[in-house]
């Protein structure tokens, strides 16, 4: 597993030993099993984004700060501009990028997301997250697929999904994709 990921599994332990919570206890609030749960904390997998915005809020800290250790501070505007978001390592089929890191007490999270056009689709795996997600194509031709569906988006096309469906994008048409993806 990546350093990232290490950290972010080291932030979260610390979290929750100091709240002087149990393993067992966050598994039951995050609705996951211990097993599972442990394997996020060790960073031996990857923890979804789902995952680590439930833990935020049970925490009352911020997405960002569990993502790289530091506190947004901005309250009434958050400028970013161009390629200057904060690179967020998730899945190696994506790059994501956190458009709204600087801003506090976020309603949602707003990530500008690169997919690269994958020819064995066969190799992703379809994942879900609690809350809802939107998602707007910039440029390109962007494949989702929810729960056995698949739907084309092309530039200027939108989706609204429950996040809780399994769900995975992909970039088709032999070009990478850009789509801002907000997940509530």
């Amino acid at each position: 597993m990546n350093d990232d990921i290490k950290d972010i599994a080291m932030r979260i332990r610390d979290l929750r030993d100091i709240a002087n919570i149990s393993q067992e206890s966050l598994a039951k609030a995050l609705n996951i099993d211990v097993e599972t749960y442990e394997q996020y904390e060790s960073g031996q997998t990857d923890i979804p984004i789902g995952i680590i915005k439930k833990i935020a809020e049970k925490f009352k800290v911020e997405f960002i700060t569990l993502i790289t250790g530091q506190e947004p501070h901005l309250n009434r505007y958050s400028v970013v501009r161009k390629g200057k978001g904060v690179a967020v390592e998730r899945r190696k089929e994506y790059d994501y990028q956190d458009i709204a890191y600087g801003f506090t007490n976020k309603k949602a999270q707003i990530f500008l997301v690169t997919a690269k056009d994958r020819t064995n689709e066969k190799e992703l795996k379809p994942y879900s997250h609690d809350g809802h997600e939107f998602d707007y194509v910039l440029e390109g031709t962007l494949k989702v697929y929810l729960d056995g569906k698949s739907v084309v988006l092309e530039e200027g096309d939108c989706i609204y999904f429950d996040s809780n469906c399994k769900h995975y994008m992909t970039a088709v048409g032999g070009k990478t994709t850009k789509f801002i993806a907000i997940v509530f």
